[in-house]
């Protein structure tokens, strides 16, 4: 007898999409099909379509940030908010700060998701410190405990690591199999127009878009490819936000360079001028890369149409409107002072199945690939963001007909404010699996804080390093 069945649904994957049934025994997916017999209980999906859970390989749960601020949520709530949007499998941040050993801080935050997550989870290391043992003995075995992903800022005071350090953990990455990924963006351009803005006296936050010039995202991606093309070593480019982004990335991939890319629902679904607001009502909008011009978001869809982008990830950064979050320097505090980022796990996939589905804007197989399938692919999170026989049974079963209207404060993380409040989207997840337990059910959360399990990732086909012409020069004899 079957633990589940799941029946009468229209299931769809990255490749297909048929009227099956799906059986799950001790929380692997054991059959598709039909007359797949006996279960314990059987889920009725006539009506509904069933996907794979949502994978989200960028959220920030439970994090410090650079400048020494909490975000708002911690792994329980942020997962439960993932749950209400879809989402079964989640990729945040052990976040390491200048001084700390990469090992203890790994820990630090694994012990946290243990005590807190709904659902499955892994992590990005956050290298800011190559010093000590650091790089020589931390990362490799981190590696090979299956911590295959390290991410690397370019700009902010103290975590944005130099050039020449840079180039060393992508030579360790290369030697150990791991995937670097990059906020790129160029540090000197942004603080020089930072200054200049904040002596002008245009602090407000709708300022802040100003201060991320287009040539900060294109100075440093540019750079980013020309080091992963130099050392071989396979990067991934978060949040793409510029047309100029999406071409930097087409043209590295056509000369043979190892990159992968993602965007964010807050740059296909907003612009900068929806940050023209007064006083300091635009804090809650504010991010980095900023949002920009229709014309950027045209090039993105493209992107992802094209295959040059494979991912879209919430980039969820949690904080409040209050002194606790956005205003820890005070409600008057120039927008160099306001924490960036905005809720978005559970937004995520209502939005791109409204725009994607609903409005028929690629379609649902494309959807389920960008959201699920590639980033489980990516990141080596195996058995994750597909439904076949073995995997995960992690899935999401949608009411393709539900509409749901955003209102002020109606999401189920800690943040206390929807940053699309107004918007309208069709499509919802009534029913989501975790491992074959029911965790959400009628959109209402039942899953228990503790249940979640790392996620070891494996060598992904996307870690393989390429040979480069001038870096293997150092393997040769003198």
């Amino acid at each position: 007898m079957h633990d589940v069945v799941i029946e009468g649904g229209l299931v769809i994957t990255a490749t297909q999409t048929r009227q099956v049934d799906i059986a799950i025994s001790g929380g692997r997916i054991a059959a598709i099909g039909g007359g797949l017999g006996a279960a314990a209980k059987r889920i009725d999906a006539r009506g509904r379509m069933v996907m794979p859970g949502g994978v989200d390989t960028h959220c920030h749960v439970e994090q410090i940030s650079g400048a020494g601020l909490m975000n708002a949520d911690t792994f329980e709530t942020a997962t439960r908010s993932a749950l209400h949007g879809g989402t079964t499998s989640i990729v945040s941040f052990a976040a390491q700060h200048p001084g700390k050993r990469l090992r203890q801080v790994v820990d630090d935050y694994q012990a946290l998701a243990a005590r807190g997550a709904l659902i499955d989870h892994a992590f990005h290391m956050i290298v800011s410190d190559v010093s000590g043992e650091n790089l020589s003995r931390d990362l490799p075995e981190l590696m090979a405990e299956g911590h295959r992903s390290i991410k690397i800022f370019t700009t902010y005071d103290k975590v944005r690591l130099a050039d020449e350090a840079i180039l060393d953990v992508l030579w360790s990455a290369r030697t150990s199999g791991a995937l670097v990924c990059f906020h790129a963006e160029n540090d000197g351009l942004i603080r020089w127009m930072t200054r200049r803005l904040l002596e002008s006296g245009r602090t407000a936050a709708r300022f802040h878009p100003l201060s991320h010039p287009r040539a900060a995202e294109v100075e440093a991606l540019s750079r980013m490819c020309v080091f992963a093309e130099f050392t071989g070593q396979p990067i991934m480019l978060f949040h793409i936000s510029t047309r100029d982004g999406v071409e930097i990335v087409r043209a590295a991939q056509a000369r043979g360079v190892p990159v992968v890319a993602e965007t964010c629902p807050h740059y296909l679904f907003m612009t900068g001028d929806q940050l023209n607001l007064p006083g300091q009502a635009a804090a809650g909008l504010m991010c980095s890369p900023p949002q920009r011009l229709p014309d950027d978001q045209v090039a993105l869809w493209e992107g992802l149409a094209s295959g040059v982008l494979q991912v879209v990830s919430s980039d969820h950064a949690p904080y409040r409107l209050d002194t606790t979050g956005k205003f820890a320097h005070g409600t008057d505090a120039p927008f160099n002072r306001i924490a960036n980022g905005m809720p978005g796990l559970e937004l995520r996939l209502p939005l791109m199945f409204d725009a994607m589905i609903s409005k028929g804007h690629l379609g649902a197989q494309k959807f389920v690939e960008l959201t699920a399938t590639v980033p489980a692919e990516i990141f080596g999170l195996t058995g994750k963001g597909r439904i076949e026989i073995g995997a995960d049974a992690d899935i999401a079963i949608w009411n393709p007909d539900r509409k749901v209207t955003f209102g002020d404060n109606d999401l189920h993380d800690a943040t206390g404010y929807n940053s699309f409040a107004g918007r309208t989207v069709t499509g919802w997840p009534e029913t989501v699996l975790s491992r074959g337990d029911v965790v959400l059910s009628d959109a209402q959360s039942i899953g228990v804080a503790g249940r979640g399990k790392r996620i070891p990732m494996e060598r992904s086909a996307a870690m393989l390093p390429r040979i480069s012409n001038e870096a293997d020069r150092l393997d040769y004899p003198a």
